[in-house]
């Protein structure tokens, strides 16, 4: 899947299935220290230069990537622990997920998938499991380039 459209299509339905009003899906570059971004959904104009290019450890995305485990913010308008950005908070978002994208190959992170709610939400293991289902099924378009 190379086609920007095919990937906001996807991304579409994940937010769809989920009842979410945001999402992204990141590409680790060739560093594997930068999270790049692949498609969006919802994130303001005045924003997308600060999710174009992320090092992991910084926001949700490159936190869920340098963890290899799923971040959650239940609320991201009021998140204390330091780790969604201000610039973040700009989105509207307030109950937030992102997942690690692993190769099948290597088990190394090669993206990630996030979503978002303009209302405080906790996602439910269930979910989590959900998510990172389809971040495996990307993963898998990542590594063979396939639609």
């Amino acid at each position: 899947m190379t086609n920007p459209d095919d990937w906001k299509s996807r991304l579409g339905s994940i937010l769809a299935d989920f009842g979410c009003q945001t999402g992204t899906i990141h590409q680790t570059a060739g560093d594997g220290t930068t999270l790049t971004l692949v498609s969006q959904i919802g994130v303001p104009d005045h924003l997308l230069d600060k999710i174009t290019s992320i090092p992991f450890g910084k926001g949700i995305a490159g936190v869920a990537a340098e963890r290899k485990e799923p971040v959650e913010l239940c609320n991201l308008q009021q998140d204390l622990g330091g780790i969604a950005k201000a610039d973040a908070r700009q989105t509207g978002v307030s109950g937030s997920l992102a997942v690690p994208i692993f190769s099948e190959s290597s088990g190394k992170v090669i993206g990630t998938l996030g979503i978002g709610k303009f209302a405080p939400y906790e996602f439910t293991t269930a979910e989590k499991e959900h998510l990172a289902d389809l971040a495996a099924e990307i993963g898998d378009c990542f590594e063979h380039k396939a639609g």
